[in-house]
């Protein structure tokens, strides 16, 4: 399957949102109440994969601190990784766990520049052979780094709940519902997933994904 759209400017994410706005009145409704949505481009490669790992099950002051300290002692590349010894990385912050990880992403050898030409399911399919990245790691970096305008990471919990919020439904939708339910977001399904994070804020006053 050949590479879709990319998002590379914030008109792209304005062109998105107006088809968005005409397909469905709750889309409309919901930018109407967050205003302008964010470009959130990010770059690709190693770096945005590991700081995604230091990120897990962490607060977000907890995970920019951690960054930091890894990004201080230059240990942010994939041979730094490799070089370090564990009580170096366990002195920037990371648990054993995350110290496997971040091996294993360094030892991956992922061709990043190859995953720009990349199907959406290649990537995804690539990306989750790492242990610690699974798929919601996976569809964020293809959507963000790699500029993906037609996915949507459905596992996350802010989208369930703001698809719960916006769309009145009885509970929050499964991953697989919501999976379904944004079938009729495509070809922008990654817009409508900033519509979502965006209305979550809102609609519950929440600090947002980082």
């Amino acid at each position: 399957m050949a590479v879709g759209r990319i998002i590379e400017t914030p008109e792209c994410v304005e062109e998105g949102a107006e088809w968005l706005a005409t397909a469905c009145p709750r889309m409309a409704y919901a930018m109407q109440k967050t205003g302008p949505l964010p470009l959130r481009r990010r770059p690709d490669g190693f770096s945005q994969l590991l700081s995604a790992i230091v990120s897990q099950q962490v607060s977000v002051a907890s995970a920019n601190a951690i960054w930091k300290r890894l990004k201080d002692a230059k240990l942010t590349g994939p041979r730094k990784i490799m070089w370090s010894t564990d009580d170096d990385l366990r002195a920037v912050g990371l648990s054993r766990q995350k110290i496997r990880y971040a091996r294993a992403l360094a030892e991956a050898r992922i061709d990043y520049t190859a995953l720009r030409d990349a199907s959406d399911e290649e990537v995804v399919a690539v990306l989750t052979e790492v242990p610690g990245i699974g798929v919601w790691t996976a569809e964020i970096y293809a959507m963000f780094s790699l500029g993906r305008a037609d996915v949507i990471a459905p596992g996350d919990l802010a989208l369930q709940e703001a698809a719960r919020i916006l769309y009145d439904l009885q509970k929050r939708p499964t991953d697989k519902e919501l999976r379904l339910m944004a079938e009729a977001w495509s070809p922008w399904r990654s817009v409508a997933a900033r519509v979502l994070w965006a209305y979550y804020r809102v609609a519950k006053e929440r600090e947002g994904i980082r």
